[in-house]
């Protein structure tokens, strides 16, 4: 057996200078993670999470099975019940993460015959779950609602219009109130990913369309746990109809084993930990104002900072300065992103001291 087809696309990275390792160094200031509240290395978090696991008695170390097999174990409903709450949804169902709960639900509610229209911007998992369904899938120019508008007119079938709140390479945000005011007047079902505004933003971590007050006219919503709630998972929020649908054909959701209880009861409470400490929302702001005051090129009001620099080579090179100089700021190739808009993607974090943000500032006016 050859394994010359696969060396050959490796070697062709290499020559392009974007091939991707494992790797990083230990010990350098966070500006990478998604961990924007620091939850994710927060003891008192971790702590009453561990209370809580001791004070269920024996429950298993895995899952198990699916959810509709042996994996449906009791701390699920008690999750979904709260982030009903959370998220003011008639339902909602955990996924094991952000990709798979926005391609099981992109995948599973368009058919054939439908049209699916997506931000061009759009993160991988709602494009390949685009592509999975059999309807005809279309990218519409980023934020742009005339484009989208254009699009909608020669769809066919049932619309689906994708976007997120926070778009993770550019950390710009979506026009989501004129985009729900377009989907409206189409009869088309906007889905909305709010990964990057989980927790971050909204009224006890609910994201941004709470906090407009825009979630009541959305089709189907993603939540993910990963970033700005330092633990695991996601959701889908939106009617019982939807829930049990994904139930019955998101196979994302079908064929996984479920999430351990432990897990589970992280996302718990790590909603029940922020809701209590708001306060972190205010000091991620802070930061990001911070950062956006001694670096007059930003191009963002989010705590993702993209800083362009327009090559592969160069990219590398700047973030290996930045980590020899004790920051851990990483690269955004091509073809991750489009060629000649490669960068560095900065990520702002509570636990981000200012004295190491204005380095940060400093060391990026000497280098780009």
């Amino acid at each position: 057996m050859t394994l010359d087809f696969l060396q050959e696309k490796l070697q062709d990275r290499i020559e392009k200078g974007n091939i991707r390792t494992l790797g990083g160094k230990a010990g350098l200031v966070d500006f990478v993670s998604n961990d924007y509240l620091g939850l994710s290395q927060n003891q008192e978090l971790a702590k009453r999470i561990r209370e809580r696991m001791d004070s269920e008695g024996a429950v298993p170390n895995g899952g198990t099975g699916s959810r509709l097999l042996s994996g449906n174990h009791r701390f699920y409903g008690a999750a979904e019940q709260y982030l009903q709450e959370v998220f003011r949804a008639e339902s909602v169902l955990i996924f094991n993460s952000g990709y798979a709960a926005n391609q099981a639900l992109v995948s599973a509610v368009a058919e054939k015959g439908d049209t699916i229209l997506y931000d061009q911007l759009s993160h991988v998992c709602l494009k390949e779950g685009a592509w999975l369904s059999r309807a005809e899938t279309v990218s519409f120019l980023h934020n742009d609602l005339n484009d989208l508008e254009a699009k909608i007119k020669r769809a066919k079938g049932r619309v689906f219009v994708l976007t997120e709140t926070v778009f993770s390479m550019d950390g710009d945000m979506a026009p989501l109130a004129d985009l729900v005011e377009v989907c409206e007047q189409s009869n088309a079902y906007l889905i909305v990913d709010e990964a990057h505004s989980t927790g971050v933003m909204g009224p006890g971590g609910a994201g941004y369309m709470i906090q407009k007050n825009l979630h009541d006219r959305i089709f189907g919503r993603v939540y993910t746990f990963g970033k700005g709630m330092g633990v695991h998972g996601a959701c889908v929020a939106g009617s019982k109809i939807l829930t049990d649908y994904l139930i019955n054909f998101g196979r994302p959701f079908i064929y996984t084993t479920s999430l351990p209880p432990h897990s589970v009861l992280a996302i718990e409470e790590s909603f029940r930990y922020l809701s209590e400490h708001l306060v972190l929302q205010d000091e991620l702001e802070a930061k990001i104002n911070l950062f956006r005051s001694r670096w007059e090129k930003s191009l963002s009001h989010t705590a993702i900072q993209p800083v362009m620099i327009g090559s592969n080579k160069k990219a590398r090179e700047v973030s290996m300065s930045l980590q020899e100089a004790g920051l851990d700021v990483r690269p955004i190739l091509s073809p991750t992103v489009q060629r000649g808009t490669e960068r560095l993607r900065i990520s702002l974090h509570v636990h981000n001291t200012d004295a190491e943000i204005i380095r940060l500032t400093d060391l990026l006016s000497e280098l780009v």
